[in-house]
């Protein structure tokens, strides 16, 4: 087992020997499994998919749910070349954790963040000349040279500039010491819809730009549907996150991946119900049958969507049982009348994952939710302890539990 940092949680080891996950589990109410090596296995057929397109792995918002401080250090082992973050507190963390390939800030940045960007190494993305001259000044002290990325707004209407102004800005920080403007970028708006038609239209003008600067080499526009949709935006890097975790975006055809997230609970009690008794705060579910429901100790603080009450499914002993009720705070309820035998404290349920040949998907959750599979995953709260494995023997714990 590799060595890891303190700061990022428990390792698992017993007398020289890994506990696996039934071992680690056999007394926690809720948890998330975190497949290491299928996330391993992902980044290479993605790159074996992408020949020597760089893959840069889109590590925001604490990895989507994943945990970023021990899932990033993992990819750079696994051949990651970059990682990109939204706020350059994000990139701190990554280099806290160990992290030392180059990170991406692809979101807003304050002048006032030049400095210890510049200590740790982060690429920001420049949108005004007050942040390139704060860069500027920070690595003339440091003796370095900050490297940036302009942003191109070509029809998203989010971060990024209009193509003159990304041009005029991109030219001046050019003309600054110690600033290097490494690359150019632009973000596609319906890239994972069925008609993708528009990305033609954001192209054209990203081109537009690109000619206007030939001497920024560094290019890049897609996110995993683009870069498995249009092979003809994968410039320089294209920008991975989902299918990281094993998880194809809508309308997206890819590579054979395996979901590296599991949401697992233990039935904290079984009760009898009678036919017409209501469950849970509002009393909104009345069965027709006489009826037996379980207590699955997880809850809309740990995110999972007070609007699944009545509409989700988990899995026991593989047997899909349709959520009974409102989702509570920390805990919901099922109806495991159809599962064989009886259901009793301590059995596990599968909330997103795997179970005797059965599986819930975050696309799923995320149908039965109205939302989007990128939503469920981000949503899992820091409550949930993570636990990292690869076959089934667990690596580490974030946070520690005992």
């Amino acid at each position: 087992m590799r060595a890891r940092r303190e700061r990022t949680g428990q390792l698992v080891q017993t007398q020289g020997q890994q506990r696996t996950l039934g071992e680690v589990t056999r007394n926690l109410n809720s948890w998330i499994e975190v497949d290491l090596g299928a996330a391993e296995g992902n980044v290479r057929a993605l790159k074996g998919l992408l020949g020597g397109v760089e893959l840069i792995a889109v590590v925001k918002a604490n990895a989507y749910g994943a945990g970023a401080a021990v899932l990033a250090p993992a990819l750079e082992a696994a051949g990651v070349e970059r990682f990109a973050v939204v706020w350059p507190h994000e990139g701190y963390m990554l280099r806290q954790a160990g992290v030392t390939r180059p990170i991406l800030v692809l979101g807003h940045a304050f002048a006032a963040d030049a400095t210890q960007a510049v200590r740790a190494g982060l690429t920001l993305t420049c949108h005004s000349r007050d942040l390139g001259e704060a860069l500027s000044a920070a690595a003339g002290l440091a003796g370095v040279t900050a490297k940036v990325h302009v942003k191109v707004d070509t029809g998203l209407h989010r971060f990024g500039l209009e193509v003159d102004a990304a041009v005029e800005l991109a030219e001046y920080l050019r003309g600054l010491p110690h600033v290097e403007v490494e690359g150019l970028t632009t973000h596609m708006a319906n890239a994972d819809e069925a008609d993708d038609s528009f990305a033609e239209t954001q192209h054209e003008v990203f081109r537009a730009a690109a000619a206007r600067l030939p001497w920024i080499g560094y290019r890049h526009t897609a996110n995993s549907a683009t870069a498995l949709r249009r092979g003809e935006l994968h410039y320089s890097g294209v920008r991975v996150g989902l299918a990281i975790h094993g998880i194809l975006p809508p309308n997206t055809p890819g590579p054979a991946l395996r979901p590296m997230l599991a949401v697992r609970a233990r039935v904290a009690r079984v009760t009898d119900v009678a036919a017409g008794e209501g469950v849970s705060y509002g009393l909104t579910w009345r069965p027709e049958r006489p009826s037996r429901v379980a207590l699955i100790p997880v809850g809309y603080a740990d995110g999972w969507r007070r609007n699944l009450g009545n509409a989700g499914e988990v899995l026991v002993r593989g047997v899909r049982c349709p959520m009974a009720g409102r989702v509570c705070m920390d805990q919901f309820l099922v109806d495991v009348t159809d599962v064989p035998g009886e259901v009793g404290e301590g059995e596990v349920a599968t909330l997103l994952g795997s179970d005797e040949g059965e599986a819930i998907t975050a696309g799923a959750v995320a149908d039965w939710a109205g939302t989007i599979a990128w939503d469920v995953i981000a949503s899992l709260q820091g409550r949930l302890p993570r636990l990292y494995h690869r076959g089934g023997a667990v690596e580490e714990i974030t946070p520690p539990l005992w």
